[in-house]
């Protein structure tokens, strides 16, 4: 009934479309899997793409030639640029978006790719001989072969939904567990552990008042997230959404409920993600705010159902009601559906290697949540790099790997696999040190030749990228020798109360004041505007960049360059550590267990002193 297949995906979330996606588009015949073909890339949680550095992920996704980008472009109902009061490192794209439309582009855009088949069953097991994943099992008793497999689970394995003193199991709501794969591979000797995720009530956004709300309108400039020329909405098709607040009439309602709730009464083992904590943990843990910040999210063009985001809840149902109807624009509230927590299996990441093969089973590769990660963006980039080496181990091809100064898809593999996790890993901006280097703006810059050589980056994304590289050096050099005099400029530079200037310079140097920007000097100046009439926009911002922050970058880069001996000292996978009888017992414990590829990978893992990686290095160096 089956072929034999290069790669089988089992999971068809944000992980599993972007693992199928990048195989198939590098070669490989892929097997799709998923318990139901209705829910593929489904968004469980809140209808949004990105966020701080959560979107400078997507936008590496898409670099790199992956789909989230173009989906989120395609379904968008709201775009916002955050952070842009901040220096362009901290510049983070986020959209709002049609839910119902992400999954169905989703689809398309997988079921017009070839080498992709699809199949609706469970994977009850893998298909293991020695120490090799050679296919899986479904759940109606297929024995289906291939090279590699990509388990990308999400929340489904073992999952148990909790509303207050109810429990069922379940992946999401109304959708079953899966069971079977948890139960086999901590057989073979894997380890495994609970996490909780929730989700807050859906709501009808005809029964909100919204005139006691706050408005939040998008961008009136649309950039998106993907480098390609993708249709986008314009900016005064754009829904709004709104904020208001709980209160302490809210906070007093939901802790008549804490009695019954299953994270106070210990129902619910899990650790929940700490960066996105549930109502009842916010007011129980910030005991002092009378108040916290509620976002109304739309949850697509053409349905009425508003995501409460902020108001994650696994209370009783009639303790959610009556808070619920307290905040102030929901006192008349319906709501569709109520809040739920989830918990579920998870295998703690040290237990995969950089290319998210498992050390244990070889073409065995995990990506998304049951990783330990939360997050859309978090789980498809691990989807896409498991696919892309999926693909290389099935063709006996050496594994792809981004470094920390390299992309943010890098510092998050190196942080679980490294650090592993307790709690659901959520990406931010402050756990990559290069961060200046590590842009939004400069993910195509930075990973398209890679992802190009490959065979994943189309010749026409690689195009764009040559294009935009010689656009940048070419107009750098034109700012360099442009002189501005002083009687062009000074006008302009005092109605923005920024110094005059007292001799002709250089039009580069102008740029260096961080109150200036080169859409505005064009404006003020003319004569330069004239220079880059034909000169693509998006590389003017990146040239501008470029100039402006060149001595921060020129500092990372050394930074860069001054690890590297750290990064390329490569540690034998036999390493006898029993053997270095100065180490600390838990640093020989931890290198036991993780087994670290690098001496920098080793500086890396929580527990571990300088001096134990001193002791190490001089080891090796003997």
């Amino acid at each position: 009934m089956f072929p034999d297949y290069d790669v089988i995906v089992v999971g068809a979330g944000h992980a599993g479309c972007e693992a199928a996606a990048a195989a198939a588009n590098m070669g490989s015949k892929v097997l799709l899997i998923t318990m139901n073909m209705q829910t593929i890339a489904q968004m469980s949680c809140n209808p949004a793409m990105g966020g701080i550095a959560k979107g400078q992920i997507v936008r590496e996704i898409d670099a790199l030639g992956g789909y989230s980008g173009i989906v989120t472009d395609l379904s968008m109902i709201q775009f916002r640029m955050l952070n842009r009061s901040k220096g362009p490192a901290m510049w983070s794209p986020r959209t709002q978006n049609d839910r119902m439309l992400f999954a169905a582009t989703w689809r398309e855009k997988l079921e017009q790719t070839s080498n992709i088949d699809f199949y609706q069953d469970m994977v009850r097991n893998i298909i293991i001989k020695g120490d090799k994943a050679c296919g899986v099992v479904t759940g109606l008793g297929h024995h289906i072969n291939s090279k590699s497999v990509v388990v990308t689970s999400g929340t489904f394995l073992n999952g148990i939904i909790h509303i207050g003193e109810k429990q069922f199991g379940g992946g999401r709501v109304a959708e079953k567990a899966a069971t079977g794969i948890t139960e086999q591979l901590v057989e073979l000797g894997f380890e495994s552990d609970r996490l909780k995720t929730g989700t807050p009530p859906r709501v009808d956004g005809r029964s909100l008042d919204y005139s006691k709300m706050e408005e939040q309108k998008g961008d009136e400039e649309i950039t998106g997230f993907s480098y390609l020329d993708v249709p986008k909405i314009k900016p005064e098709q754009q829904i709004s959404c709104h904020i208001t607040y709980t209160n302490q009439q809210v906070h007093d309602t939901l802790k008549t409920g804490f009695d019954r709730s299953p994270m106070f009464t210990g129902r619910i083992e899990g650790i929940g993600p700490r960066y996105c904590p549930s109502i009842e943990d916010k007011i129980n843990r910030f005991a002092e705010r009378d108040r916290h910040q509620i976002f109304v999210e739309p949850e697509g063009f053409n349905t009425v159902e508003i995501y409460v985001n902020g108001f994650s809840t696994s209370l009783p149902e009639d303790v959610q009601y009556n808070a619920i109807r307290q905040i102030e624009g929901f006192e008349n509230v319906r709501i569709f559906r109520p809040g739920y927590a989830i918990e579920y299996d998870f295998f703690p990441p040290t237990q995969l290697t950089y290319s998210l093969e498992t050390k244990m089973i070889n073409n065995l590769f995990f990506a998304g949540q049951i990783n330990g990660t939360t997050g859309y963006e978090e789980a498809a980039c691990q989807g896409l790099m498991a696919g892309m080496n999926a693909h290389l181990k099935a063709k006996n091809l050496p594994p792809f790997i981004l470094k920390r100064s390299e992309a943010y898809i890098g510092v998050l593999i190196d942080d679980l696999i490294s650090k592993g996790t307790e709690e659901p890993y959520r990406m931010f901006t402050s756990r990559a040190e290069y961060r200046t280097l590590l842009r939004q703006d400069n993910a195509d810059l930075r990973l398209t030749e890679m992802s190009h050589k490959l065979g994943l980056a189309k010749d026409d994304r690689m195009e764009k990228v040559s294009n935009k590289r010689d656009g940048v050096e070419r107009i750098k050099k034109q700012l360099a020798a442009f002189t501005i005099e002083p009687d062009e400029a000074n006008e302009y530079l005092s109605s923005i109360n920024s110094s005059p200037l007292t001799e002709k310079q250089k039009a580069s140097k102008l740029v260096l004041r961080p109150d200036i920007d080169l859409p505005s000097l064009f404006k003020a100046i003319p004569r330069l505007a004239q220079e880059f009439t034909n000169e693509n926009k998006e590389a003017i911002e990146q040239a501008e960049i470029q100039v402006k922050y060149e001595r921060y970058i020129e500092k990372e880069e050394e930074l860069v360059k001054r690890m590297a001996q750290m990064e390329n000292a490569i540690i034998p996978d036999k390493f006898d550590y029993d053997k270095i009888s100065a180490l600390s017992n838990e640093a020989l414990q931890k290198f036991k267990k993780i087994r670290p590829a690098t001496l920098g990978q080793a500086s890396r893992i929580s527990g571990v002193n300088p001096s134990d990686v001193q002791i190490l290095m001089v080891y090796m160096g003997r």
